[in-house]
């Protein structure tokens, strides 16, 4: 990432990182589309309150790990390869004790928290056990993570996509072997979800202890180094308490989805499932500029850095917006996916037409989020999206709800926080002494 052509290095870094997540997003869509037509809306709305609680209790752990790539990064950008290989197994060892403790907590936790929710009685039997058997393969979910994060921190972006390859292929033959043909049901989803989830951790993981170089990981070395630990947690910390924070605002918009019944939440959980997809191109080029800065930042290539944030974020919004338009476009299409049922597809077509245009403002705030945290200063990204994903858009709706309880309210809080958000990190970004703290934040670290 500290030499040759931006532009080349930044995509060729973003697309297997881009068909590495699709391949993850498939994950949960496989379980939907198995789900909803094999066994009805029912079952589709359990699996459709997934990704809330799942980025609730996932979302602060990886986040913490946002840390040590940053850390990984800029060491291996200034060639302090001793310093890589503390980090490295410093965050591993981190990263098996939170996998135990997120097996623990989301298994015993996930009926209290499909309750605050507000989760339909018909539904809930349904959900609860969906969510802990997939919170059983809570390790794997973390361990993988953390190692995709070790390979990314030193611009590695294509293994994690060969094991994903083989997981996806997994978890979608025992998707269809374990509810269709064997009768599992929504247990089965969730089964064969977690079981492609730990194979993907096991290939990278023995990819880690075999690879030639300071990332190497040697389990006799498997332990915590506190002063590296400090050092990662300053920066994931804060990342993570975002993740959590926002994930709750997400919690309760999925409580005020709820409420309109299971049509409301069929039909949002299928355009979540959708907009996933979206958010792909969006998110790679985030984390490709993270791991860009930080090594470049590293390398005292202070240029290089601002050229880099300038041309990613670019492409990143050039991209967003021309998927906006086509999702606005195929939406009825696109959700026939998930279910045949009418009411269904309107509800989620309504919801893609009024958030597809406002791409470009997602995506902003994500490559500019991507370069704060790159460059270590991850306090600015929590605090203008605590304020804006959270407190605004959690204002908007109880209230809004109440005086108009229609569900297309909901829907109008995205494009409103999004927009609220860029403009804060805009007047942020563009500051006159801003480049001038980038560099002095580079040479600190």
């Amino acid at each position: 990432m500290t030499e040759g052509s931006i532009t080349k290095k930044l995509i060729t870094f973003a697309i297997p990182l881009f068909v590495g997540q699709l391949l993850q997003q498939l994950y949960n869509v496989v379980d939907s589309v198995v789900v909803g037509n094999v066994l009805g809306k029912e079952a589709l709305a359990a699996v459709s309150t997934a990704g809330s609680l799942i980025f609730l209790m996932v979302g602060f752990i990886t986040g913490l790990f946002m840390g040590g790539g940053v850390i990984i990064g800029k060491r291996y950008g200034a060639k302090d390869f001793e310093g890589v290989s503390t980090a490295t197994h410093t965050g591993i060892t981190f990263a098996l004790m939170m996998g135990v403790a997120l097996t623990v907590v989301g298994f015993f936790a996930t009926p209290v928290i499909l309750g605050w929710m507000g989760t339909p009685e018909n539904v809930m039997p349904s959900s609860v056990l969906y969510f802990r058997i997939y919170f059983l393969g809570g390790l794997g979910n973390v361990m993988y993570n953390a190692c995709c994060g070790v390979f990314q921190a030193v611009g590695d972006s294509k293994h994690p996509l060969y094991y994903l390859i083989v997981s996806t292929v997994i978890n979608t033959v025992l998707d269809i072997l374990f509810v269709k043909f064997l009768g599992f049901g929504i247990g089965g989803a969730a089964a064969a979800t977690i079981i492609a989830q730990f194979v993907s951790a096991l290939l990278a993981f023995i990819r880690l202890t075999r690879v030639d170089g300071p990332h190497r990981i040697y389990i006799r070395k498997l332990r915590i180094d506190r002063e590296t630990l400090d050092k990662e947690l300053k920066i994931g910390f804060p990342t993570g308490i975002q993740n959590s924070v926002i994930a709750i605002g997400n919690v309760v918009v999925q409580s005020n989805i709820n409420s309109f019944g299971d049509v409301a939440m069929a039909g949002c959980g299928s355009y979540f499932k959708l907009e996933g997809f979206v958010f792909l191109p969006i998110t790679c080029m985030s984390m490709a500029l993270t791991t860009f800065v930080s090594q470049n930042l590293g390398a005292g290539q202070y240029d290089r850095v601002k050229k880099g944030a300038r041309i990613g974020s670019i492409i990143s919004v050039s991209c967003a917006e021309l998927i906006g338009v086509l999702v606005f476009l195929l939406a009825p299409i696109l959700l026939r996916m998930f279910s045949n049922e009418a009411e269904v597809i309107a509800v989620g077509t309504r919801q893609a037409r009024t958030e597809s245009l406002f791409y470009c403002l997602l995506a902003l705030n994500h490559c500019l989020a991507g370069i704060l945290r790159g460059a270590g200063k991850t306090k600015v990204p929590m605090i203008v999206m605590l304020s804006s994903w959270c407190l605004l858009r959690i204002t908007y709706i109880t209230i809004i709800v109440r005086i108009i309880p229609v569900v297309n309210v909901i829907f109008w809080a995205y494009p409103l926080t999004w927009s609220a958000s860029a403009i804060v990190f805009l007047i942020y970004y563009f500051r006159a002494d801003w480049i001038h703290n980038f560099a002095k934040s580079g040479e600190r670290a």
